[in-house]
């Protein structure tokens, strides 16, 4: 049975509340085998036992949070060259717009030759002032969905062999 990973990083729950549903759909699909791990534990034997990857993460000051950028720094060159053409999609909780955070992990994934399989799925949260972003982040039942539709999308992929 081919494996999922989904690595996720959240400061204020916003995150951990996306990859839990991504989880979720990926789990009703019920082909594949989810692990979900946090990007703290995630480490480079958790990649290479993968056959597939979610990456779920906050965007920081317009750019990856720095705990899913220390997982990426950590993992990378242990998977390089050991990786290649697995699928992956990504999960990004901003208080903007997101963009700028995506690009970075494509450039990673890029790097590492992944096959990105669905554009970056931006939830905007719309926090802007010092209280609002550090405030616990509830994600409403739309952006859950969507989350969930992108966990079974990969999932799916991967168990049919498209990716």
């Amino acid at each position: 049975m081919k494996e999922l990973l989904i690595v996720w990083h959240s400061m204020t729950g916003g995150s951990r509340a996306l990859a839990k549903a991504a989880a979720q759909g990926a789990e009703d699909e019920g082909a594949v085998k989810v692990s979900c791990v946090s990007a703290e534990q995630a480490n480079p034997l958790d990649m290479l036992g993968a056959h597939g990857y979610l990456f779920v993460f906050p965007e920081n000051l317009a750019a990856i949070s720095g705990v899913m950028k220390a997982f990426f720094d950590r993992c990378y060159y242990p998977c390089l060259g050991r990786i290649e053409g697995r699928p992956y999609a990504m999960i990004i909780c901003a208080g903007s717009d997101g963009s700028n955070a995506a690009r970075q992990a494509e450039r990673i994934a890029t790097g590492w030759r992944l096959r990105k399989t669905a554009e970056p799925l931006i939830i905007c949260t719309h926090a802007q002032t010092e209280t609002a972003i550090m405030a616990s982040k509830t994600i409403g039942e739309e952006g859950l969905e969507q989350a969930r539709q992108t966990g079974a999308h990969l999932a799916a992929g991967m168990a049919l062999g498209i990716f």
